[in-house]
């Protein structure tokens, strides 16, 4: 079994419990409120803004022999390049003022994911940060096409209010063969642990947000 198969197979429970939340299987179903759509995009915002500080922290963390890993990184940082701006687009065609949402706070549950990942890299192993790399995009392709979908329908919005999940609903397909590709080279025992340990942590926090987000107050 090659580690990428390995890592689906050790984070199934995790998985699970993120995709159980109530709030992904109601939006899945377009059951949620414009409110919650744009408390949703408002978290999305605080947690996307750091992808590519992340990208770029974990790059300059890794040692030569991990120039493959450097590569992919730039390749990363490429493509999430401001696609923070997508979603305050989103959050405007909503009906909504995005610009109280760049002066807002992150929820507590966005916030301590955003610092875990950081910690993962400064801390410990910054391999591990692919860890979230692997819930966030995995997470995009099963779910994100689908509920803009259902959404779209139920709130009568048009397809520029849903321009973040459409994207990566499609776009993180590509990035997933490119992950499974990725972390395939790996040899390092501890690199391999790192992730899945990292994985399942942000597993658990990024479903910490989904659940927290029904009782969020939306700052917009």
């Amino acid at each position: 079994m090659n580690f990428y198969d390995k890592l689906i197979q050790q984070t199934e429970q995790d998985r699970n419990e993120l995709y159980a939340a109530p709030m992904i299987q109601s939006a899945l179903k377009g059951e949620i409120s414009k409110h919650t759509y744009v408390t949703f995009l408002s978290q999305a915002y605080h947690h996307v803004r750091h992808t590519v500080p992340l990208l770029m922290a974990c790059g300059s963390r890794l040692s030569s022999e991990y120039e493959f890993m450097k590569k992919a990184i730039t390749e990363y940082i490429e493509e999430e390049y401001g696609h923070e701006q997508w979603i305050l687009n989103d959050i405007k065609h909503c009906g909504f003022n995005p610009e109280t949402v760049k002066q807002s706070r992150p929820h507590l549950t966005t916030d301590l994911m955003v610092r875990y990942a950081y910690h993962q890299i400064d801390r410990e192993n910054p391999v591990g940060f692919f860890g979230m790399v692997f819930v966030l995009e995995g997470t995009s392709t099963a779910l994100a096409t689908q509920a803009a979908e259902a959404l779209k329908t139920s709130l009568q919005l048009p397809n520029k209010a849903f321009s973040y999940l459409l994207s990566h609903g499609s776009l993180d397909q590509d990035h997933v063969q490119f992950f499974e590709q990725l972390v395939n080279q790996l040899s390092d025992e501890k690199d391999k642990q790192a992730i899945i340990h990292s994985a399942k942590a942000i597993f658990k926090l990024y479903g910490d947000i989904f659940r927290a987000i029904p009782n969020m107050e939306l700052p917009v």
